[in-house]
């Protein structure tokens, strides 16, 4: 499994199931470390992600390796202006500094619906000029829906592709949409495999929002207990059968967390896909965390 470390948590007090907050720069040290240790490339940071650009900004070394991934700041309008695109230029540019970094692997769309509107091709278009003057090296989008994805591949051309993908979230499987991205070449980034720690809680510490899917998240644990599994082992695995998959952006509370999902990555489980196919939902108000409300 090829994992990438999404830094949400090292500029915001961020996830569900986060009970020790924004990670501390002395911890954000020793988990850059872990990873070039174990050839973890990718670090995914935003704009949105509180002081994480910051952070990596300060702790990266000059002469580090890894790919390190933005996104754009998110417009909510129903008409892209020229002004609109200059400010993507100018946050853009806003994070090279901060990041410390000449170019970086790739700016992504932050919400899809940005370039679905009006004039959304000038958001694409300014990207587009960032890689040709080499900047980023690819250009893409982060979505949650097969809907999106068809959407997107008829207006654009993209090479990467961040999407929700989990034991409960096994909709763009079901659908074709994994296939289909990596037919066309598409690089896919698979994001929230834990559902913001959702799926490593126990029945007893989940808040009542979740109430509908209770008793499913509690066989789904009883089951992974049966096979000599932790949750977080079980989560990883299901992750590790989609050949589709090329990138695995895992959130994290701590070092120590780093250390427990490289080790369960490295695990040797005997289930198959179709083990955890029971388990699968499509309630966009639990499977997407934009929506909840707790």
């Amino acid at each position: 499994m090829k994992l990438g470390i999404g830094t949400a948590q090292f500029g915001l007090d961020y996830g569900i199931s986060n009970q020790d907050g924004k990670i501390r720069e002395e911890e954000v040290e020793k988990i850059l470390n872990l990873a070039v240790e174990n050839g973890i490339q990718v670090l995914d940071t935003a704009l949105a992600y509180g002081t994480s650009e910051e952070v990596l900004g300060k702790m990266l070394p000059l002469n580090h390796k890894f790919k390190i991934i933005t996104k754009t700041p998110h417009f909510s309008k129903s008409c892209i202006t020229y002004d609109d695109a200059q400010f993507l230029e100018d946050s853009f540019y806003k994070s090279l500094r901060t990041l410390n970094q000449e170019s970086i692997y790739g700016l992504l769309i932050h919400n899809v619906n940005d370039v679905f509107v009006e004039n959304g091709h000038f958001l694409i278009d300014k990207m587009l000029d960032f890689q040709k003057y080499g900047l980023i090296e690819k250009i893409g989008v982060s979505l949650y829906t097969g809907e999106d994805i068809d959407k997107i591949l008829e207006r654009y051309t993209i090479d990467l592709i961040q999407l929700p993908i989990n034991i409960l979230d096994q909709r763009l499987i079901r659908s074709g949409h994994l296939y289909k991205l990596k037919e066309l070449g598409v690089e896919i980034h698979a994001r929230s495999i834990f559902l913001q720690g959702l799926l490593l809680m126990n029945s007893e510490q989940i808040p009542p929002y979740f109430n509908s899917i209770k008793e499913q998240i509690k066989d789904l644990h009883n089951f992974i207990i049966s096979q000599g599994l932790s949750p977080l082992q079980a989560a990883i695995a299901f992750i590790n059968y989609l050949q589709e998959i090329d990138i695995v952006i895992v959130g994290l509370n701590n070092y120590q967390h780093l250390q427990e999902i490289i080790d369960a990555a490295q695990k040797s489980i005997l289930l198959s896909l179709e083990d955890f196919y029971p388990f699968g939902i499509t309630d966009p108000y639990i499977l997407n965390p934009t929506n909840w409300r707790i």
